[in-house]
């Protein structure tokens, strides 16, 4: 069964985020990166690029497949993840620290996008 943190929030499609930080930190599910296996490549966003909650932000390139990230809020990037640059690993290893994807500056922090999950009903997704 995949590590699914009390403390994040998550969409159905296998994104994370802190609301708890400023800005808000994204990523990929333990579920999604075990569902995708070694991540080759990722392709981010720039800093200072618009991203919106339901929309393609990024793209990873694994052993597998090539597949869109859904950004899970609206805003601007503050900061990318460049250790993944040549790391993508780490987001394999650690998805949920060391791997986060970017950062964002987030534009709907009052009204957050409808249809965020908490863990629990996470991880009954993932069943």
């Amino acid at each position: 069964m995949a590590n699914t943190p009390a403390h994040l929030h998550y969409t159905s499609a296998h994104a994370w985020l802190d609301r708890s930080t400023d800005p808000v930190v994204v990523g990929i599910t333990d579920y999604a990166q075990q569902q995708m296996g070694e991540l080759v490549f990722i392709d981010l966003p720039s800093v200072g690029d618009e991203v919106v909650a339901g929309e393609q932000a990024a793209e990873l390139e694994s052993s597998k497949a090539v597949e869109s990230f859904i950004s899970p809020v609206s805003g601007t990037v503050a900061a990318v993840n460049s250790k993944l640059e040549n790391q993508p690993e780490l987001a394999n290893r650690d998805p949920y620290g060391e791997g986060w994807l970017f950062k964002v500056n987030s534009t709907d922090a009052d009204n957050p996008e409808p249809g965020l999950l908490d863990a629990q009903a996470y991880s009954e997704l993932e069943q």
